[in-house]
């Protein structure tokens, strides 16, 4: 599974001209769910990104969680991150799962969010989206749950 995370002072996404998702200060984690992705995988986004230390704390160093802020998160499927461009111009997407596998393990992630008691706002699996956001910092950070970066 990967993801890329933004912290942001705001975020949206908009389908079809309606705001389906908004959120204020937090995360825009874009998510793609790769072909063989289980439950290690699904564990590791979990637990890791709500605990990433990317916000400041009194003394300006990164060292407070999103848990720690109460920020927000704004989850938007995205299987383009599977992409490899590595052997021609044209993205091969053969390492993304299949939406019946993907869409399950997404939901399920943004679930097990909530629980954690994170406000968390969605765009839509599968839809055309238009992805806004305020990126503070900017800090964006890539994560892979096999760790390949």
């Amino acid at each position: 599974m990967r993801a890329v995370i933004q912290r942001v002072t705001e975020a949206s996404v908009t389908i079809d001209g309606e705001i389906v998702g908004k959120i204020g200060q937090g995360f825009l984690v874009l998510i793609g769910v790769e072909e063989g992705d289980g439950e290690n995988d699904f564990k590791y986004m979990t637990t890791k990104v709500p605990n990433l230390r990317i916000f400041e704390d009194e003394n300006g160093k990164m060292n407070r969680s999103l848990l720690d802020v109460g920020g927000q998160i704004l989850a938007v499927s995205q299987f383009t991150l599977l992409g490899d461009a590595r052997s021609s111009r044209r993205p091969s997407f053969i390492q993304a799962a299949r939406p019946e596998t993907a869409n399950p393990m997404y939901e399920r992630l943004v679930a097990a969010w909530r629980e954690q008691g994170i406000h968390v706002e969605t765009g839509r699996f599968g839809a055309d989206m238009k992805v806004a956001l305020v990126n503070d910092g900017p800090v964006t950070i890539m994560m892979d749950s096999h760790k390949l970066f």
